[in-house]
């Protein structure tokens, strides 16, 4: 129904913000990756939106952009997801880390947003398989097979998921396992 506002931006309180939209204020909640992108207070701002009607409230979900919005609507279609859990995993992890995630289907990315177990985790994997990594742009989004296992050989060694996912975006696409393990950990001892 309200699809996006545009107005100027009069109060910010994690994870709500709100919009001005000619004279009406629309509280809008929206995660984190949103809220440090958004400009001062008195500011024009444009979010598109979700909106969801409950039996007790109606409620405006925010987002900074079409992918982040896709995201949590993929989300939320998952039983026993809501739109506050939705927010949680879009808060705690970029949407290029979730699809990554889905992608190699690592339940470790999932577990360490507040909130998600271990079963929530695999069953995001599950439901968001073919639906999310494709259609995102992730760092290894489109990872082949020997750039996934030289992956799980650095988290192995110890090698945190920021770390490792730098050292492959400078391998060569096309490299073998034992090479590209060879020189992720060259770059990574520098």
């Amino acid at each position: 129904m309200i699809g996006k506002l545009t107005g100027t931006l009069s109060d910010k309180n994690p994870p709500q913000v709100l919009v001005d939209c000619g004279g009406v204020g629309y509280e809008v909640h929206v995660p984190m990756s949103t809220f440090y992108n958004l400009p001062a207070l008195g500011e024009k701002v444009s979010l598109l939106t979700h909106f969801v009607v409950r039996e007790d409230a109606q409620i405006l979900y925010g987002f900074a952009n079409a992918t982040e919005r896709e995201a949590f609507r993929q989300l939320i279609k998952i039983t026993g997801v809501g739109p506050r859990t939705a927010l949680s995993v879009l808060s705690g992890m970029s949407v290029a880390d979730l699809a990554q995630a889905v992608t190699l289907q690592e339940a470790g990315y999932l577990i360490k947003v507040p909130g998600i177990g271990k079963k929530t985790a695999e069953r995001l994997l599950l439901e968001l398989k073919g639906k999310l990594g494709a259609d995102i742009g992730a760092p290894l989004g489109a990872a082949s097979g020997a750039q996934s296992d030289i992956l799980q050989a650095l988290l192995a060694l110890g090698y945190s998921d920021k770390e490792a996912a730098a050292s492959l975006k400078a391998l060569p696409a096309d490299v073998g396992v034992s090479e590209g393990i060879k020189l992720a950990l060259r770059a990574l001892a520098k």
